[in-house]
């Protein structure tokens, strides 16, 4: 599945709510696919985004948007789902996972039954719980389905740490790994600027390093407090999710996949920095970590395969 050496491109996404729509946007902008369709229960909401999306077409390369339904979903090359409910103030994302998983179980079927054969991609939240579903229900292997998982909690992590030592985030090397949620690790012991560890600047300073994780940690709930929703990074870092699938570019992103042994935890999905290409995740890396972030790690696998026991979809211990 490579932009070179194929004619046309679709993604499917599935929900036009807020994420979903401002991922197609930004999927439009970044001239990546010739198609773009969104499906949503609400047909004339899904029909009014892909209006106002298709009025932009003049102003980019040239793609075709509109709102269609699970027939359309059979020849997309990815399936992105952003479908589900919202997350309420005060709400942690796996409060969510009830509600959620009724709501996947739908799509999942559908997607099957139009006979896709392309990668999935699962946003909505809790989204290591979901994507550990969709790859349960759908039958694909678990490389070509693919959890948002931490992509957006990695990139704010690189945000603060950039502004903290005052250089470009994108010189910044670090991870969160683990839960999309209050359980996530941060990888301190491999983060570094330009391959220099951060205690070797100036403005190393512990306590500051510790309110980075926590601003890290509760970003989600700062926003959502503020604005109800988050939608304008996460759009970002799935499209940078999208462009690594179909130009198979073997980017190293944190995404959700299942886990099979790395660092003792295994059978469930959650966030490892993986190779991304035209397969979906190509393998997870294993980075050295100190004794401490595997134990959080441990303590965040823990949370998930509780969750998972709790709807029955793993056995519990």
């Amino acid at each position: 599945m490579n932009v070179e050496e194929t004619g046309t491109t679709r993604v499917a996404v599935i929900g036009a709510g807020l994420v979903g729509a401002t991922f197609a946007y930004a999927l439009m902008i970044s001239g990546l696919v010739s198609e773009i369709v969104l499906v949503d229960a609400d047909h004339e909401r899904a029909v009014g985004e892909a209006m106002d999306l298709s009025h932009g077409v003049p102003f980019v390369r040239n793609v075709q948007v509109w709102a269609g339904d699970y027939d359309d979903v059979r020849d997309a090359d990815i399936t992105v789902i952003t479908a589900g409910a919202n997350q309420k103030p005060g709400e942690t994302r796996l409060d969510l996972v009830k509600r959620n998983l009724a709501i996947l179980r739908d799509i999942i079927a559908r997607v099957t039954a139009s006979e896709n054969r392309g990668i999935i991609v699962v946003v909505a939240n809790p989204v290591d719980v979901l994507a550990y579903a969709a790859w349960k229900l759908s039958g694909l292997p678990a490389g070509r389905v693919i959890g948002s998982g931490t992509i957006l909690d990695t990139a704010r992590f690189r945000h603060h740490i950039g502004r903290h030592f005052r250089v470009d985030p994108r010189s910044v090397h670090a991870y969160i790994v683990g839960e999309h949620g209050d359980s996530e690790v941060a990888l301190w012991s491999s983060a570094n600027i330009g391959n220099v560890p951060l205690e070797q600047f100036e403005a190393y300073d512990e306590a500051a390093l510790a309110q980075i994780f926590e601003e890290t940690r509760t970003a989600a709930y700062q926003i959502i407090n503020r604005k109800r929703a988050t939608y304008y990074a996460i759009g970002l870092g799935v499209t940078r999710l999208v462009e690594a699938i179909l130009h198979d570019q073997r980017s190293v992103l944190s995404v959700s996949t299942l886990v099979q042994g790395e660092y003792g935890v295994e059978g469930i999905y959650l966030s490892l920095p993986c190779v991304v290409g035209a397969g979906g995740v190509l393998a997870r890396l294993s980075p050295p970590i100190s004794s401490d972030e595997i134990a959080g790690l441990h303590a965040s696998a823990g949370v998930l395969r509780a969750t998972l026991a709790e709807v029955g979809l793993v056995r519990d211990g």
